[in-house]
């Protein structure tokens, strides 16, 4: 599977919800649908599209935003982060990975009680659950996404800054400070 082939699947499934800011859930679920109708091959590529996407942007300043969006993000919160990202489509997606601070155009900082913060953890296992749905097992899923030969870097990508320097976060992300200030 390629890339547009991987956003359109992501496209499709967003269409299925009414909010995919407050539910990247919703999204996950209607993937998961959509892959289980694929051969276990397109599913294995949409794995592997996934994959790539997630190594891509494991990056410095995208984890700044998703802390400052999150009130914090630990490894496995920016993973999450990154998950609900991929629910917001591919418009969102390129404009973060191009500027950070753009999501504050997707983000509200008053989503309501109950909201547990941008959390798309559910996203980044859809194509296994879906794979091992349609008979497939799972050593048999991560064995086609790695035979991809993805290069996932160590740390993530980018100059390291301090996440909890008020004044940092202000200059590197003027527009998410102002909004999740007020």
């Amino acid at each position: 599977m390629d890339r547009d082939g991987f956003w359109e699947l992501v496209e499709a499934a967003r269409a299925e919800v009414d909010d995919t800011v407050a539910d990247p859930d919703g999204v996950a679920d209607a993937l998961r649908k959509a892959l289980g109708e694929l051969a276990l091959e397109e599913i294995a590529g949409f794995g592997v599209e996934l994959e790539r996407l997630l190594a891509e942007s494991y990056r410095q300043d995208l984890w700044g935003a998703a802390y400052l969006i999150n009130d914090g993000a630990s490894d496995d919160g920016f993973d999450f982060f990154r998950g609900w990202l991929v629910a917001q489509g591919r418009e969102v997606w390129e404009a973060a990975m191009a500027d950070p601070d753009s999501l504050a155009d997707v983000v509200d900082e008053d989503l309501g009680e109950g909201f547990e913060g941008f959390d798309g953890e559910g996203t980044l296992s859809v194509a296994q659950h879906a794979y091992e749905a349609a008979g497939g097992s799972s050593s048999d899923y991560w064995e086609a996404v790695e035979a991809a030969g993805i290069d996932t870097p160590d740390i993530p990508i980018g100059q390291n800054f301090d996440f909890d320097d008020s004044a940092e976060m202000e200059t590197r992300y003027p527009l998410l400070a102002a909004l999740l200030d007020s």
